[in-house]
């Protein structure tokens, strides 16, 4: 028998790989200015705090650290992200349980792994984070979206969806939106939290870039006002210490956060000893807050420069103007096509991810990502006036 004719799993059924994924074979030509990944900067690395803080906890506790540790996580993390998480988040660790994850998109996979069921609803924004919609449609959940604006997720929309559709699940990024930039309205954060509460849904709340604000008023999670239960906050040290190192958290209540941890202990044991013992440090030493404020005027200037050039662009017709974060979402005159357009940018050393790919249903072929995070402001100017030539000449 050939092995072309492997039988797979049903669940890869119209599953792609990411679209991001694959823009990023293309930008190892040389010269390659990218907009179109979503990674923290280079300067917000703490590579040499780092170096000092990995060979000082294998030196105070490297024999547990090298060993098999719980699922549960490593004590000293699990201390420091209870103190992390109250002040930053609003999470009341009282009533809630925290479970370390290998990054935020594991914490997605395992609550998917406990409460979905081949054809089970799960709402979602639109346009929403493409890499966790990947891995709703692995586990062969129906995406319906719903309406979203400047604001976020219309809740009214939302309700009346919740009516048809009897979701299994709410998935959320209310805090600088992938891929708008976007952020959640306080009144429609409370009413998420209630509507979960009145119609027996859970809501995931996926809140990887909340430190990045740049300007406004920072506003509560929307699991600060969980009565219930019903929200599980998702959490990720990515984007504020560092994505290599695949440090997350789960926090939810005690019955679900259990169902989550059998389905990690099937999946990798637990995250690794090393990395969450530096996150613990780090914290514990004081050094995130101001590491964070550090990156912050850096990614301002970056985000402001971008805005700015988009202002200029005649073919652009539309585009957010976040208050943080590392994205902002445009849109093209109708009849372009940004995916269409891709290459003609790629000839010109420019690359950005085409917006159809966030959309649960397609279409809005005219809609683009772009990230500021990964180029300096004088990449950018000169990025983006490369973009307006391929946009000015189609």
């Amino acid at each position: 028998m050939n092995v072309k004719d492997i039988r797979f799993a049903e669940r890869f059924d119209g599953v792609t790989g990411s679209a991001i994924r694959e823009i990023f074979k293309l930008l190892a030509k040389p010269g390659m200015i990218s907009f179109a990944g979503g990674n923290p900067s280079e300067a917000a690395l703490p590579d040499e705090d780092m170096a000092q803080i990995a060979a000082e906890v294998l030196k105070k506790d490297g024999k547990r650290i090298l060993q098999y540790g719980a699922t549960e996580g490593y004590p000293p993390f699990l201390e420091a992200l209870r103190g992390y998480a109250g002040p930053h988040f609003g999470i009341d660790m009282s009533a809630n349980g925290v479970l370390p994850t290998t990054g935020s998109t594991q914490g997605m996979q395992l609550l998917l792994s406990a409460l979905i069921n081949p054809g089970d609803t799960i709402l979602v924004e639109d346009p929403t984070f493409l890499g966790n919609m990947q891995s709703m449609r692995l586990f062969r959940a129906k995406l319906v979206p719903v309406n979203s604006d400047g604001e976020g997720m219309d809740t009214d929309d939302l309700e009346r969806k919740i009516r048809a559709y009897h979701p299994r699940m709410i998935y959320t990024i209310p805090t600088f939106q992938n891929p708008t930039g976007c952020t959640l309205g306080l009144e429609r954060r409370k009413r998420i939290a209630a509507l979960a509460e009145e119609y027996g849904v859970v809501v995931a709340e996926d809140d990887p870039y909340h430190d990045l604000r740049y300007a406004g008023q920072e506003l509560p999670t929307i699991k600060s006002f969980d009565k219930a239960g019903w929200v599980v906050f998702l959490g990720s040290f990515s984007k504020v210490i560092s994505p290599g190192m695949r440090v997350g958290f789960l926090a939810a209540e005690p019955g679900l956060l259990r169902k989550c941890v059998i389905a990690k202990q099937a999946s990798d044991l637990h995250t690794a000893l090393l990395t969450q013992a530096m996150c613990a440090e780090y914290i514990t030493r004081g050094l995130l807050d101001p590491h964070i404020q550090s990156i912050l005027g850096g990614y301002a200037e970056q985000m402001n420069t971008m805005l700015d050039e988009l202002s200029r662009m005649k073919t652009v017709r539309s585009y957010t103007k976040p208050e943080g974060g590392l994205f902002i979402f445009a849109s093209l005159d109708e009849g372009l096509n940004a995916t269409q357009l891709l290459p003609r940018a790629v000839e010109k050393n420019v690359a950005y991810v085409p917006g159809t790919h966030f959309y649960p249903d397609g279409g809005h072929e005219n809609t683009f990502r772009l990230n500021f995070s990964k180029a300096s402001p004088e990449e950018i100017r000169r990025g983006m006036r490369l973009l307006d030539e391929t946009f000015a000449q189609a």
